[in-house]
């Protein structure tokens, strides 16, 4: 009998998402359960806004949405997303520049489809989230890391990113405010690398999805408001899981030069067709409802945002620069390394965690899931009562 043929090289290279697998180790703890408190998922705790379940289930009883709609979104929706991307992002676009996808990581999956060929150089700053580097494989395309450290707020600079440039560099990842740091480049950091992208007729895929999560007065700039002559070789990235807890509802978009996004609509066309009509008339509620609970969420983070890096910032060996963005703290622990805790020797983040979910019972990611080793991320997307208690035992193991 003839050996069965072999599964496919590429999608056997492509790792498991990391977030996802700690944060499914920690429930599956908690159902066992085991006390843990996990700061895994980036995933708000909060109930979805009642007016947009509302819009939902009066969706459920038009029998249109029970049909095949447009593969690229409703127009209705892709219209309420431009006027968002004027509101926000500063960028005019027409409703065409629009492909209405399945959550973020469709929009951030087709967006490297459209733009990178076999061989290309995509440079990826880093601290990075764990999806980028394995979407740019699958589109065949090679990450390259430039990375900036605590020191820099983990923000690269024109310099390195020029450093990292080769011939073959074709595209570029900007994500402000970041996941998993939750930096914010400033206004003139995110002009400096536009007009280096342009200048050398790089892509950028800016990943805007925490655009509305900003603290102590700060805005994220878009790139395209900073250097508008880069919106012709810009693909941006967002969705309505963060900013309205509707992490479930799976429903992102991407927005780009009619040409790319044509492509984009193209592949989506086979790929997985139109997004459930439900989620689609849940978001268009959401962009064009009242924004009071959204703001609400905000201020909840902002709030949660000051108690863990306030806590975190007592470990001794622990440094966390203050996050303006999103909802993560990414502490520099390099300090608690090459130590002995409870008995263990400890010397990459990836063993501080599996020591701290073990002796502490608190679940967080190590740097290794999103470049180096030497750090943690800590979502404060979850419960004030929680996350001072998961902090607390923190402190108390490494007292």
């Amino acid at each position: 009998m003839t050996e069965r043929a072999p599964l496919s090289r590429k999608l056997s290279a492509i790792a498991e998402s990391a977030t996802l697998k700690v944060d499914a180790k920690a429930k599956a703890l908690q159902a066992a359960g085991r006390p843990v408190i996990s700061y895994a998922a980036g995933e708000p705790d909060f109930a979805t806004p009642q007016f947009i379940v509302d819009a939902a289930i009066e969706a459920l009883h038009d029998p249109a949405n029970y049909r095949y709609t447009p593969a690229v979104g409703l127009p209705v929706l892709r219209e309420a997303i431009a006027a968002k991307t004027l509101r926000d992002s500063g960028l005019e676009v027409q409703a065409s520049q629009v492909v209405v996808t399945n959550g973020g990581k469709q929009a951030v999956y087709q967006a490297f489809q459209a733009v990178v060929n076999p061989g290309d150089e995509v440079l990826l700053p880093a601290p990075y989230w764990t999806t980028y580097p394995e979407a740019i494989a699958l589109a065949d395309g090679v990450p390259v890391e430039v990375f900036a450290g605590a020191d820099q707020d983990y923000k690269v600079t024109v310099e390195q990113l020029e450093a990292a440039r080769t011939p073959k560099t074709t595209a570029l990842v900007f994500v402000s405010p970041s996941n998993p740091t939750g930096s914010v480049y400033t206004a003139d950091e995110t002009k400096a690398i536009g007009e280096w992208a342009v200048e050398h007729g790089i892509w950028i895929i800016s990943d805007e999805i925490y655009q509305n999560l900003v603290y102590e007065g700060t805005r994220a700039v878009s790139i395209v408001e900073a250097v508008p002559d880069a919106a012709d070789q810009t693909i941006l990235v967002n969705g309505v899981a963060k900013t309205y807890a509707m992490t479930g509802w799976r429903l992102g978009w991407m927005v780009g030069p009619a040409d790319a996004i044509k492509l984009a609509a193209n592949l989506q066309s086979h790929l997985s067709s139109n997004v459930n009509n439900v989620a689609q008339r849940a978001a268009l509620a959401a962009l064009t409802g009242p924004q009071t609970e959204a703001e609400d969420f905000r201020l909840a983070f902002d709030r949660r945002r000051k108690l863990i890096v306030s806590e975190l910032s007592k470990i001794e060996g622990v440094t966390v620069p203050n996050p303006l963005g999103a909802f993560y703290a990414y502490p520099d622990v390099t300090g608690l390394l090459g130590r002995e805790w409870r008995g263990k020797r400890i010397e990459t983040s990836l063993e501080l965690a599996d020591l701290i979910l073990d002796e502490a019972e608190v679940a967080v990611v190590p740097g290794e899931a999103f470049g180096p080793s030497g750090y943690l991320r800590l979502s404060y997307a979850l419960g004030d009562d929680a996350l001072l208690e998961g902090v607390k035992r923190m402190q108390e193991l490494f007292a």
